[in-house]
């Protein structure tokens, strides 16, 4: 049941006691925010008086969040010393120490610089020791050639956190680099860096405002928080005409010592946080971001996350730009589907999904509805929408009919809905529609494609009549314009206030729509379960001795996971191999068995289509003499589609699941997805059914359809293999994988344990 805010005198700001509705079961929490304890005596009995009287009524109390973030040193401050305070009125210097003061921060500011003795009156002291008291956070406003200098400094000096702004090159620089040697005596000293390569942060809640310079952005307390290793990119965004409203925005920049993943961390502690988005150029720390987004799904907190380079020229700017290595692409996509974070391409595309991330209402079951005021906007908008995979609700016959009811002659009754007609009385057609579509059952969200400018007094009586539709019904709904307008101040603030998003830019407002029906689609995964304890345990022993199985024990390890698969017989000599004709009816396969030809067609080590024990003889005569003895016998299996799974090391995150197009189109075709494992068959089907090959299970050219939902059942078996053995083995394919009419088997297995 929903939760009832209690306020506590003096200190409602951080200290928020919540009682159950009714009152009677239990209060759920008292909430501290990260960057307060409460230790001094009035805060003490401010608590005292707010809870006491629900203790009287016999509420139980349960306390939580009392620990302090580790973080806090850094994002709330108790003191901050600036170190290269200018006197300069159009430096940093100058403009970062008055960005602390117009925040309004409360706690202790000292100014550094050996060139003055005061600056504007405040006193300046030569370096950090100089203060002569403790000093949690340092701002380095210097150089490169300077910082090392100044970092050691602010570590000798007992400093807690710092933040650095500088790019941490220099010319002619020794072995190891600068970023590498700060980063080294950051972990030694345990000390928090935010940056560098950065533009600081600002911390709304709080008050502290750690920039290169203020005035940016509004300060006051909004829903999101912004983490972005691109400086440019997070000033850009802090000024988004009044759309998006901010409680943390952090540049992390080179990530000295503390990650996106960290600062996720603290941004899911605080009550303010609704969505949270990040400008990645890579993730440093997996393990963390993972675990961040996690909790962040967990507690319905949206992650919408762009990803930079993506391409090999990209990628060699990231290393250079910021020190990131990249990694795979295809991984982080993996991940980001996995975890729910929404992906999108580009920055127009991250401030609508977060404009929508936020907006009051939620996803409804169905499609969306929409409505234009032109055909080609209607045309182009259907395109976008078929790009996204963006499904429009199948409106209903009464909906059909409330439409034709109120729509100009000529005008089509239809989801979406070009309303404008000649213009006569539009007011009351676009608003009588736009109720007609809302209210729709299958509707989940609607979005009005209208030009809006701040200017513009054409559209801005729909704006309410709109406003009220999507609070009756609640559902979401968000106005966008088609040609974005690029300032749109007012009305912007006037929606947003109203709980409707303006998203400038159509494509943007679709792809937001697409990303917001994901996350409302997004569900656990329920894989199936791994083999027995001492199967795995068994596995682990034999891959521990290193070096490749042969394919009869890479089947069986596949066959122990569930996976059907064909069961060949090893043979060395003539007599083996007659034996082996007798085990099987129908024709055979004979495949060389000798250790180092993990591609047995490179060597002609595959025979196929065998059809007596005379010919598997000849066959095995012949392949021995040029290969060794050594060999396996297995039968046909019915032709099918073939693919492929396998396993992929990717350094970032470690183990992934692969399914490609398999056989020869293997080597030729560009067609593959990664997966984080381990999965369940839906969410394996819905991978098959993303890829190309995927279109060849459906039957061609008078093949009939392959049984796709035991492929994905043995996908997913497959990716409990990787999960469960993964770290163990450095390379795994199954290929090919037969996906017939009557299931899936693997025919031929590679597996080869780290060395």
């Amino acid at each position: 049941m929903p939760l009832q805010r209690v306020a506590i005198p003096h200190r409602p700001r951080h200290c928020r006691v919540h009682e159950h509705q009714f009152g009677i079961r239990k209060l759920d929490a008292l909430k501290v925010s990260p960057g307060h304890r409460p230790q001094d005596l009035g805060t003490r009995l401010s608590l005292l008086r707010g809870i006491l009287p629900i203790v009287r009524r016999g509420v139980p109390i349960r306390f939580h969040g009392m620990t302090e973030h580790r973080l806090r040193p850094l994002l709330n401050p108790r003191s901050i010393a600036v170190v290269g305070a200018s006197a300069n009125r159009e430096s940093f210097g100058w403009s970062s120490w008055q960005a602390i003061r117009e925040i309004g921060y409360s706690g202790e500011l000292f100014l550094v610089n050996p060139r003055y003795d005061d600056i504007d009156g405040e006193r300046c002291y030569g370096d950090i020791a100089s203060i002569g008291r403790p000093v949690e956070h340092a701002m380095l406003n210097v150089s490169n050639p300077r910082l090392e200098k100044v970092f050691d400094e602010a570590i000798a000096a007992g400093v807690k956190a710092v933040t650095i702004f500088a790019s941490c090159y220099v010319e002619n620089d020794g072995d190891p680099p600068l970023l590498e040697r700060l980063k080294c005596k950051a972990r030694e000293a345990s000390l928090l860096v935010c940056g560098g390569n950065g533009a600081g942060f600002v911390n709304r809640e709080e008050k502290v405002q750690v920039t290169l310079a203020g005035g940016r952005s509004s300060l006051e307390v909004g829903p999101i928080t912004l983490i972005s290793q691109s400086g440019s990119i997070y000033l850009g965004m802090l000024q988004t005409d009044g759309r998006l409203g901010f409680n943390l925005t952090v540049t992390s920049g080179q990530e000295v010592a503390v990650t996106a993943g960290d600062y996720m961390d603290y941004a899911l502690g605080l009550e303010s946080t609704r969505a949270i988005g990040l400008v990645l150029e890579t993730v440093r720390d997996a393990a963390g971001f993972r675990q961040m987004a996690t909790r962040a799904l967990e507690r319905g907190v949206p992650v919408v996350a762009i990803k930079f380079a993506r391409t090999p020229e990209s990628i060699r700017m990231a290393q250079t730009h910021s020190g990131a290595l990249a990694g795979n692409d295809a991984a982080y996509d993996a991940v980001f589907r996995h975890h729910a974070v929404q992906r999108v391409d580009d920055v127009d595309a991250l401030i609508a999904t977060l404009q929508m991330a936020v907006q009051p209402r939620r996803f409804w079951p169905g499609g969306i509805v929409a409505l234009t005021d032109s055909g080609g906007e209607r045309e182009h908008l259907v395109d976008l929408a078929h790009r996204h995979e963006v499904p429009f609700a199948a409106i209903s016959n009464d909906t059909t009919r409330r439409l034709a009811a109120c729509l100009e002659h000529g005008l089509e009754a239809t989801n979406p809905v070009d309303a404008w007609g000649t213009g006569n009385n539009f007011v009351d057609i676009y608003t009588e529609c736009w109720d007609a579509l809302m209210s729709d059952p299958s509707s989940a969200a609607g979005l009005w494609v209208a030009d809006i400018r701040d200017f513009d007094v054409f559209r801005t009586p729909c704006i309410e009549p709109a406003r009220m539709i999507a609070e009756r019904t609640g559902k979401p709904m968000c106005f966008a314009n088609c040609v974005p307008a690029g300032v749109v101040h007012e009305k912007a603030r006037e929606l947003a206030a109203a709980g409707v998003p303006l998203i400038d830019g159509l494509n943007a407002a679709v792809t937001a729509f697409s990303r917001m029906l994901a996350l409302r689609d997004h569900r656990p995964m329920q894989p199936p379960e791994a083999p027995a304890d001492d199967v795995i345990a068994d596995w682990r022993k034999r891959l521990a001795e290193g070096g490749a199985l042969d394919e009869a024990e890479g089947l069986a390890l596949v066959r122990d996971f569930g996976c059907a698969t064909t069961e060949p017989v090893i043979v060395e000599s003539e007599s083996d191999v007659m034996d082996a004709a007798k085990r099987f009816d129908g024709p055979m396969v004979l495949k060389t068995a000798m250790s180092g030809h993990h591609h047995k067609s490179d060597v002609a080590g595959v025979r196929l289509g065998i059809e007596d024990k005379g010919a598997l003889l000849e066959a095995w005569q012949e392949m021995a003499s040029r290969l060794g003895p050594r060999a396996l016998v297995a039968p046909m299996v019915p032709s099918g589609v073939e693919m492929m799974f396998g396993l992929v090391h990717d350094e970032t995150f470690g183990p992934l699941v692969l399914v490609a197009a398999g056989g020869v189109l293997a080597e030729v075709v560009d067609d593959s997805l990664l997966a984080v494992p381990p999965l369940d068959a839906d969410a394996a089907l819905a991978l098959i059914d993303r890829l190309k090959a995927g279109r060849l299970l459906d039957g061609v050219r008078g093949r009939p359809a392959s049984d796709r939902r035991a492929l994905a059942e043995m996908l997913a078996r497959f990716s409990v293999l990787v999960a469960s053995l993964g770290d163990m083995i450095s390379e795994l394919d199954l290929n090919p994988v037969i996906a017939g009419a009557d299931g899936a088997i693997a025919v031929d297995a590679l597996v080869v344990a780290n060395a």
